[in-house]
């Protein structure tokens, strides 16, 4: 991690030398893959074997304790290394062909944080991006509030929190870029801050489909072949050949449900204990990096990647 990591304090002042980046980084991996507290880090790390291997740890060594898994996950986030990291193992991706730019398919999830018990003056100064009067002079309970967070709908579901929005690769499922907004930022906003000159084909749900943004894609991709399913409108249902149309493109779509499954049900559910989009934004794709470095084991498994050098 040199070069990249966090700038930690010396031990030359004498005491116990700290514990080094790249071992608490495996830790914070670890913890993305499990979606677990700081707390429950500690435990597991204590009461795991495997884990103490997988950090390098010796039987019966010292192991880094909650406190010090969470103040390196702040540096991660107060440095912006979060994003370098995820960047380099892509780049090594790249390298070895796993990540194949053949197409790439977009869309968002949810994740949820603790829901706030505002009262609704204080609820509407936070809509007006405010601070609600009075939360300035009580610091403690301002830090305990989080005022990006943001309410939304979908369907039947009521969400509140942020949303992870991923591009990912057609061929390999690997998550090739990423945002973090609130909850209640549409979908195809994002559309364009995801894409880049490398893509060749969009795969995209019809959440994707409003027209001035289609327009904006043609006019800054103009080579980028879309596969966008259509939506039904009122008095205009969808012809056959546009439902076997959209079926179609459904097929290839649903590759990137798969990453949100895995996320949702082998990583511990979709859900931060954080507050603030600067520390969801570093949780976030910390957890994106972990379900990438977890894909790229699976790929290696069935024999469909090869090694890193």
């Amino acid at each position: 991690m040199s070069g990249c990591g966090p700038t930690r304090r010396s031990a030359a002042r004498g005491g116990r030398p700290p514990f080094s980046n790249g071992m608490l980084f495996k830790a914070v991996i670890l913890q993305a893959l499990y979606n677990i507290s700081d707390d429950q880090m500690e435990f597991q790390i204590n009461d795991r074997l495997s884990w103490q291997r997988f950090l390098g740890l010796s039987l019966g060594e010292k192991v880094p304790d909650s406190k010090t898994i969470w103040l390196f996950r702040e540096l991660l986030t107060t440095s912006g290394a979060y994003d370098e990291l995820f960047e380099l193992f892509n780049a090594r991706l790249l390298d070895i062909g796993v990540i194949t730019r053949e197409g790439s398919i977009e869309d968002a999830t949810f994740v949820d944080v603790p829901k706030q018990r505002n009262k609704k003056e204080e609820d509407a100064a936070i809509k007006a991006n405010e601070t609600p009067q009075g939360w300035e002079d009580e610091p403690h309970k301002l830090a305990q509030k989080d005022q990006d967070a943001r309410w939304a709908k979908k369907g039947a579901e009521t969400h509140y929190g942020y949303k992870n929005h991923v591009k990912v690769d057609k061929v390999s499922k690997i998550i090739t870029k990423w945002r973090v907004t609130a909850a209640n930022v549409n979908d195809i906003e994002m559309m364009l801050a995801l894409l880049d000159g490398h893509d060749r084909e969009l795969w995209a749900d019809s959440g994707y489909t409003k027209a001035a943004y289609v327009e904006l894609l043609k006019k800054y991709y103009p080579d980028l072949v879309l596969h966008i399913n259509e939506k039904a409108e009122k008095g205009r249902p969808l012809t056959e050949e546009q439902k076997a149309s959209n079926r179609e493109k459904s097929r290839v779509r649903a590759r990137i449900e798969h990453v949100f499954g895995h996320m949702h049900t082998s990583m511990g559910a979709l859900t931060l204990r954080c507050i603030g989009i600067a520390r969801a934004e570093s949780n976030l794709v910390l957890r994106n990096l972990a379900y990438n470095l977890s894909r790229y084991s699976t790929l290696r498994r069935l024999d469909r990647a090869p090694a890193l050098a």
